[in-house]
């Protein structure tokens, strides 16, 4: 009987991974050890989506409102159409792989198999490896994929299994409440009154956040909202992959995240439902837990607090590529999504060069940055660039290396530590900032014990409730706001002191803490 000759296998464009820094090989994978690898796919019509996320943002005035498509209009015209998933399924069955999810809304196929199955499927070779950072399956090289297949597949993701992204919070040891007096550090609810937030307290909003491992304990959220005086907010687990809301117990692991992202944002808009998006710390899991929210049409969160990321160097293109797509997704469909910019300065903890985190880089993220804020009486005294050194910590800031420079940066400057300048070439980072020093941080309460908290990771959902609560003002979401806020600097505290290693503050916009720390009022009458 006459073989049937294999289908040509071609690499996938970004693909490619290197062993992680430090990381020692310790054999081959399980051939038995059973996987999920997520595929994403071309989304259908994905011009016409990128023109009308254009048409929202370009030069659009403040004040004006460019229509958002619901959840349920988006997954009618742009999910992946019926013939790319069926291509992708019979591929895959070929292989003796199992379609377990189709998600075309998020243009994505998830595939389960045996190592050796995705080996063979995908000509990668996946082995174990000993880290720093833990044990992990991974490859090295590209992805091959059919060439029938190279028009449709855009990424394959979660063959390898490496921790993708770190939690950007600083944690100070422990203090006890009757120390406020001689503590530096702050309530949420007093930042809410720095920053001038619009008088309500984000009812009839929701507002997700990603998170990738960890887990809180009502207990401890009864405790703090009790402490703080404010009915504790209404909070809902969603499990997307693993086992969900598992608080280890661990302050300095990522309970500290999951916690200080709830109570945060509990404090500063308790009437919001807040819907925490659990998933595995991989760049499929990452992935899956940002569409999960995304397209949500139970929840239909209108703003989304990320504290995760790396530096763009550690994601492969392809990833990044589909990151971008769904975040894209998000602005078409009117939700805000804040991102923590990081907590490691100009060079965000890669041994050499100035790097940005990401996905704080994708232009359709709002990237967070950090200050330092001292009071003085009811009122902000000083706010300058939050760095506290390598040990300690900065503010995440300076210009990707992977996206172009957004229609809305144009004709920026980028100030060095140096005291010189140049033309802002790439999408810079950060947009905007806020309060992130943990000698200035937020006072919560994690795993049974006070704790002040700090880093970028507090920014990003000290934003996302000022968006929540300016929605509730506005009667509907502000949506993709990047391109707006650019134009209202005087809606901004300019924060023009201080550096983040080798982008120092300016007048205006800069590569340490974007365009300032809020006003929320203004920013709430202009949007």
């Amino acid at each position: 009987m006459a073989k049937i000759p294999k289908s040509p296998k071609i690499p996938l464009p970004g693909s490619e991974r290197t062993v992680l820094s430090g990381a020692r090989c310790i054999g081959a994978a399980a051939p038995s050890e059973q996987i999920e690898v997520t595929i994403v796919m071309r989304c259908n019509a994905d011009q016409e989506l990128c023109d009308i996320v254009d048409k929202q943002s370009a030069s659009a005035p403040a004040g004006s409102h460019a229509a958002h498509l619901s959840r349920e209009e988006f997954a009618r015209r742009f999910s992946a159409t019926a013939q790319d998933i069926a291509r992708v399924a019979t591929f895959a069955h070929d292989h003796g792989l199992e379609v377990v999810r189709e998600n075309p809304a998020c243009s994505s196929v998830t595939l389960s198999g045996s190592v050796a199955q995705f080996n063979q499927a995908f000509d990668v070779d996946l082995q174990r490896y000993e880290s720093h950072l833990g044990n992990y399956r991974g490859r090295t090289g590209v992805v091959n994929i059919p060439a029938e297949l190279q028009d449709i597949v855009t990424a394959v993701i979660g063959l390898d299994d490496r921790p993708q992204a770190h939690a950007h919070f600083r944690l100070q040891p422990p203090f006890r409440y009757a120390a406020h007096k001689v503590s530096t550090s702050l309530l949420p609810t007093q930042l809410a009154s720095l920053y001038d937030f619009p008088d309500n307290l984000g009812k009839g909003q929701c507002i997700g956040i990603i998170e990738l491992g960890g887990g809180y304990q009502a207990a401890d959220l009864q405790t703090y909202f009790s402490k703080l005086g404010i009915a504790p907010p209404n909070v809902t687990a969603v499990a997307v992959n693993g086992p969900g809301n598992q608080p280890s117990g661990d302050p300095n692991g990522a309970d500290g995240e999951v916690v200080l992202d709830i109570e945060i944002i509990g404090a500063l808009a308790p009437e919001a439902h807040i819907v925490v998006y659990f998933s595995t710390n991989t760049d499929a899991g990452f992935f899956n837990a940002l569409n999960n929210a995304v397209h949500d049409n139970v929840n239909k969160p209108s703003v989304i607090s990320i504290s995760w990321g790396s530096a763009e160097p550690r994601w492969t293109q392809q990833a990044m590529q589909a990151f971008n797509t769904a975040l894209q997704a998000a602005a078409a469909m009117g939700v805000t999504v804040c991102v923590a910019s990081g907590d490691s300065g100009s060079g965000d903890g890669v041994a050499s060069g100035n790097h940005v985190d990401f996905p704080a880089s994708s232009p359709y993220a709002l990237a967070c940055g950090g200050t330092r804020l001292l009071v003085a009486g009811n009122a902000i005294g000083s706010e300058v660039v939050w760095n506290d050194g390598t040990q300690g910590g900065a503010g995440g800031g300076g210009v990707s290396a992977v996206f172009a420079l957004p229609a809305w940066q144009q004709n920026l400057v980028l100030a060095d530590s140096n005291g010189k300048s140049q033309p802002l070439l790439k999408r810079g980072v950060p947009d905007v900032a806020g309060n992130a020093d943990p000698v200035t941080g937020y006072q919560v309460y994690i795993d049974g014990s006070d704790a002040v908290v700090g880093g970028t990771s507090a920014v990003a959902p000290l934003w996302a409730a000022l968006f929540s609560r300016i929605n509730t003002a506005k009667g509907s979401a502000v949506g993709f706001v990047n391109p707006k806020l650019y134009q209202q600097q005087a809606a901004f505290h300019d924060v023009t002191q201080g550096n983040n290693g080798y982008y120092a503050a300016a007048p205006g916009w800069d590569a340490c803490t974007g365009m300032g720390s809020p006003d929320g009022k203004k920013l709430a009458s202009v949007l």
